[in-house]
């Protein structure tokens, strides 16, 4: 999951040298704390939230293959 976060994040984002992203694994669910430089927080966040709407319903679909539960994280 981390891999397919930081692959979409980095095509998005002009400073793909600026993503980092770390996974914080559980027994039942893990979280995705993806972090960008602060040009780049408004193309990840999309208008009106949609392009990180979409990258959760993304992230989401690939997760229920896998039987966990998956949340996104946007730092700052």
């Amino acid at each position: 999951m981390k891999d397919l976060i930081e692959c979409i994040a980095k095509a998005l984002v002009d400073d793909p040298e600026g993503v980092v992203v770390t996974e914080i694994i559980g027994a039942q669910s893990s979280v995705i704390e993806l972090k960008v430089s602060k040009e780049d927080v408004g193309k990840i966040i999309g208008r009106q939230g949609r392009t990180v709407v979409a990258i959760r319903t993304i992230l989401s679909a690939a997760s229920m293959k896998l039987k966990k539960r998956c949340i996104l994280d946007l730092l700052e």
